[in-house]
């Protein structure tokens, strides 16, 4: 369903609001700059990567989920967390010789069935895709050869977003809800909010929910109201 109807925005300067509702997972919708292009590239260079395991590591927000789901989707891989690996699952979850294990480590992670997972990975000539939140030498283990196994994977970094990527994002996540906003107001937006990823997607979907329940349009008053009320610590749903 797209949504070709009038903005609601001000100002004359308006950018283009032709968008599905769903968020844009492709790979042509990842905004690549300097902060996540060595990423992108191993995801691009895939199956042709350096090492079996590849770890991705990156803050909340940071892109982790759409990168991981870009290669799912282009391996075929099976995704995982942490508590679903034990030693009794370890061959059936390798048949698909593609895995993406995601947010680790948890408190449930079996280090030794991780460790195994891994062998077999290499054994099988398949891949595995670790996506963390911390580098793995800052993971709390306690199985040394786990370590040392993790300590060999190359390690891409998805960083902080610069200035430039943040404000593409930001139109991004607006036009991925059919809104749109104009030069001034994005502005405001960019002096204002997190510098993060997940900083940039709770703004807007906050703006989106209240502009929903309220019927507002969307105005430099209304988002600096909405800004407030987070800077607060008001909560909005994860929608």
């Amino acid at each position: 369903m797209n949504n070709t109807g009038p903005a609601m925005a001000g100002g004359d300067f308006q950018f283009a609001l032709d968008f599905d509702l769903r968020p844009a997972m492709e790979r042509e919708d990842f905004l690549v700059a300097p902060s996540n292009e060595a990423a992108v590239a191993m995801i691009d260079a895939w199956p042709n990567w350096p090492s079996p395991v590849v770890i991705l590591v990156g803050p909340a927000g940071s892109g982790k989920s759409h990168l991981g789901e870009v290669w799912h989707v282009r391996s075929g891989a099976r995704r995982v967390t942490s508590g679903e690996i034990t030693p009794a699952n370890i061959a059936e979850i390798v048949g698909t010789r593609s895995i993406l294990l995601e947010h680790t480590p948890d408190v449930s992670l079996d280090e030794r069935a991780l460790f195994h997972l891994i062998n077999l990975i290499y054994e099988i000539g398949g891949h595995l895709m670790i996506t963390a939140r911390n580098y793995p030498a800052r993971w709390p283990l306690h199985l040394p050869d786990l370590a040392t196994r993790l300590k060999a994977a190359p390690v891409v970094t998805l960083n902080p977003p610069d200035d430039q990527l943040l404000r593409n994002v930001l139109v991004k996540l607006f036009a991925d809800r059919q809104l749109a906003i104009d030069e001034p107001l994005l502005r405001y937006i960019m002096a204002r909010v997190e510098r993060s990823m997940d900083g940039a997607r709770r703004l807007v979907r906050a703006v989106d929910r209240q502009a929903l329940a309220t019927r507002s349009s969307i105005t430099r008053r209304f988002v600096g109201r909405v800004m407030d009320r987070m800077a607060d610590g008001e909560q909005y749903d994860n929608r």
